[in-house]
């Protein structure tokens, strides 16, 4: 008996020495020497292993994930700005056996009536994704602890792809030189809050972007940070999106929609807001909304960013509440990446870039939980350059003038309005500056007026306070109507009103498109008509050429300096030129919804057209190109130790000024516009529909104002030839275009045909200018496939700088 039960025991000890072995260990032994920080999450820190030990108490309970970069790159053309937050994500820790995953449902499809069968057929007809994998170090009843290190000095923000993408380099992080930042990683009842600093190396083949932003391209440091955030509670109630009130939000396919309703559901973004008092026309709010302006902006700029920021107030208070929204200043000890704080936040780069405004929002809903803006810091030297161009405010015995720091100012305060208002649910509004500036939302051209002696007038130059527009926005996102009131029909009712008052909403798309038809749609612009806003902007400009000269810059700098505000000035028609050519071939049009009675569509009058097309042509003409002399002898080769910058007119003369390069690329850019295939095509077609102006009116009227000009003399006549080139350029482009129509492309031929018929006679001319012209040309018409436009790359920047020009920027 004992030989026969002696293995047995021998088999049971074994077994249970091995589950002892692998045994979890218990919560307290596990962390016994650990420093506790109790919250949302509670976690451990491990001073002698460096490493976060995550106690999870809410298996399977959905809660919201969020990256952001909290320490930056600080180059402007790569991205990876401090404070810039990464995307949301809503999760829950799952425990299978020795692990615990982080998945995250897909949001993106959904059944929203409740029926249990139906969610489970769609939550398995789409992909999840498991966003990490962790080990379960200890348990203790429905506790887990996991060691959430590696999770949290990853690169989550994918700096290393950023690089990669923006052709600056090869990195990889280095996990020796990585370490959480435990100034940073806090716990609070509500968000769990972890950062660290991460390191990539490499960069061997670091690109210039990278190495001038780093003491050591072989080494670059960021900090990242990871927000575990408790999700809103369902007592906020979505509001359903329309597209003429001008909202970001959120959007699903609901797949238990009834089959004669859309299945794709929109709803707009905004911040919880509701009335102490709903029936009240006008009551305090249960929780205002609060933001917070960085304390590292330094006077005056933060008392114009506060100032800014609070013009929102007026719009809460036509929505009907008081004292509901709030701007203070952010506290010295707070975290700008904290979700408890919305934040405008002061951001330094290498160049000057866009400023944006972003959220952290709940994708289940649209409710935004956090709005945090990013302010360039370097915008403000933008402005107050434009201003130094404009007033030539440095003559001797003058008084100090205070009027550039003023317009600096109000255009930041314009600013921190914009980005802020992009936090709040809203966005861009390009049709608003043809209203009297009616929206913070529209990208603002400094409004210059001449005074009755003919002298440039700044006191106007950006708008005080919220726009009309706004104010109906913000209606529309945060207004409460009382108890049984049909909301979508007060909604309706609104936006039909808003219309009536020639308030207008047209965003992103149609207004950067570079061969856009609306013909009010434009970014910085101003004016109720393009075309009278153009000759205006270029009388301005004329009159801040004529003065140009040395008391454009302080006493003391080099004179090669002035080159750097007489970019913005010599360009400053620009932006007025790419609205006026959106008249050229333009239709107007509207967000229409069936009965609302706005406008659907309608082409622009021929007359306003040819209004807009005159106003163009006068901008290729020599007089308007040419540069006088004594500006261009006044600016030399830049010093040693001033190196040139992409700010400055392209050259093809080496290192001295080029007044002909700065013509070139000015002229390219009214004709690229002219020129746009989509242009092009509408043209042909407006004509085919009634219009008298189509593509082959137009294109003969440029050719008239360059190839059958009189020719000139001096630096005037090259920059007629230089022109001439230009249109030739286009056509051969436009000719060989296949985005184009073929009616368009055959127009652009015949022009061709008749072009080389006029330079074979003027090859024969005994002008040695004119006959070198027309052979150049001859040679070039025989290749058009080898035509190119520069299309504006010669052009220096005007808006900011980098990609960032889309939704939520400016």
């Amino acid at each position: 008996m004992r030989k026969t039960l002696l293995p047995f025991f021998l088999s049971i000890l074994m077994i249970s020495q091995i589950w002892a072995q692998n045994k979890p260990a218990s919560l307290a032994s596990k962390t016994a020497d650990m420093q506790k920080f109790s919250g949302y999450f509670p976690y451990y820190w491990d001073e002698v292993t460096g490493r976060i030990l995550l106690e999870i108490d809410k298996l399977d309970q959905q809660f919201l994930y969020v990256n952001s970069l909290a320490a930056g790159l600080g180059s402007n053309d790569i991205g990876l700005d401090r404070g810039q937050l990464g995307g949301e994500h809503v999760v829950y820790f799952h425990k299978v056996g020795p692990k615990v995953l982080l998945i995250e449902p897909n949001q993106s499809y959904r059944a929203m009536n409740g029926n249990p069968a139906e969610e489970q057929a769609v939550a398995q007809s789409f992909a999840q994704s498991a966003l990490w994998g962790f080990k379960v170090e200890a348990t203790e009843g429905d506790k887990v602890l996991v060691d959430a290190t590696e999770f949290l000095l990853r690169d989550a923000h994918d700096v290393v792809g950023n690089i990669r993408r923006s052709r600056q380099g090869t990195y990889r992080l280095d996990p020796t030189r990585s370490a959480m930042y435990l100034p940073r990683t806090k716990n609070f009842p509500q968000n769990s809050e972890f950062e660290a600093t991460l390191t990539f190396t490499g960069g061997e083949d670091a690109g210039g972007f990278v190495r001038s932003v780093t003491p050591s391209a072989q080494a670059t440091t960021v900090r990242q940070h990871h927000s575990f955030i408790q999700l809103p509670d369902k007592n906020y109630t979505p509001r359903a999106m329309d597209p003429r009130a001008g909202y970001f939000g959120i959007e699903y396919m609901d797949f238990s929609t009834p089959v004669d309703q859309p299945i794709i559901k929109r709803f707009i973004a905004r911040h919880r807001l509701q009335k102490k008092n709903p029936a009240a026309t006008t009551s305090e709010a249960v929780k205002p909304i609060v933001y917070y302006v960085d304390h590292a902006a330094p006077e005056p700029i933060r008392s114009a960013l506060l100032e800014g920021a609070r013009w929102w107030a007026q719009a809460f208070e036509a929505a009907g509440y008081k004292d509901a929204f709030k701007v203070e200043i952010l506290p010295v000890d707070a975290d700008p990446m904290d979700v408890r704080y919305n934040v405008i936040q002061w951001v330094h780069r290498s160049t000057r870039g866009w400023s944006y405004g972003a959220t952290v929002t709940d994708p289940r809903t649209g409710e935004i939980i956090k709005g945090h803006v990013s302010l360039g810091s370097l915008r403000v030297r933008q402005d107050f350059l434009i201003a130094e161009g404009l007033l030539a405010p440095y003559g001797e015995g003058k008084p100090a003038n205070t009027e550039m720091m003023k317009m600096a100012l109000s255009r930041l305060r314009q600013l921190s309005a914009h980005e802020l208002g992009h936090t709040l649910g809203i966005m861009h509004n390009y049709a608003a500056s043809v209203t009297n500036r009616a929206s913070v939302m529209d990208y603002p051209h400094p409004t210059v007026k001449l005074t009755a002696s003919g002298e440039i007038d700044l006191s106007d130059a950006y708008a005080v306070g919220i726009g009309e527009w706004d104010k109906e926005a913000i209606k529309f996102g945060y207004q409460h109507f009382p108890a049984g009131t049909n909301e979508a029909q007060a909604f309706d009712q609104l936006l039909r009103e808003s219309h009536k008052r020639g308030l207008q909403f047209i965003s992103d798309r149609d207004a950067r498109a570079t061969g856009g038809a609306h013909p009010q749609a434009h970014l910085w612009d101003n004016g109720g008509n393009a075309a009278e806003e153009l000759k205006h902007v270029l009388t301005v400009r004329q009159k801040a050429l004529e003065r140009f000269g040395v008391n454009n810059i302080k006493p003391g700098v080099p004179m090669a300096m002035l080159e750097d505000v007489l970019v913005p000035i010599y360009n400053y028609h620009r932006y007025q030129v790419e609205a006026a050519a959106k008249v050229v071939g333009g239709v107007n049009y509207t967000y229409a919804s069936r009965g609302d009675g706005q406008l659907v569509t309608e082409f622009v009058p021929e007359a306003e057209q040819q209004k807009a097309l005159d106003a163009l042509l006068a901008t290729l003409q020599p007089n308007v190109l040419a540069l006088p002399e004594k500006i261009i002898a006044a600016i030399p080769p830049r010093p040693a130790g001033w190196s040139p910058t992409r700010e400055l007119f392209d050259k093809r003369t080496g290192l001295t000024f080029d007044p002909l390069a700065a013509a070139e690329a000015s002229a390219d850019f009214t004709l690229s516009f002219l020129f746009h295939p989509e242009r092009a095509t509408r043209l042909v077609e407006l004509k085919a529909r009634g219009s008298k102006l189509g593509l082959n009116e137009v294109l003969n009227q440029i050719m008239e104002q360059t190839w059958e000009s009189k020719q000139a003399s001096g630096l005037n006549n090259q920059v007629r030839l230089l022109t001439q080139q230009l249109v030739l350029t286009h056509l051969l482009a436009l000719s060989q275009n296949e985005e184009a129509a073929y009616s368009a492309r055959a127009a652009a031929l015949l022009q061709l045909n008749q072009l080389e018929k006029k330079a074979k006679k003027q090859a024969k001319s005994s002008d040695e200018s004119v006959k070198a012209n027309a052979l150049l040309a001859l040679d070039r018409i025989k290749k058009p496939q080898e035509a190119k436009p520069q299309l504006h790359k010669d052009l220096p920047p005007g808006a900011p700088i980098g990609s960032m020009g889309a939704i939520g920027c400016e």
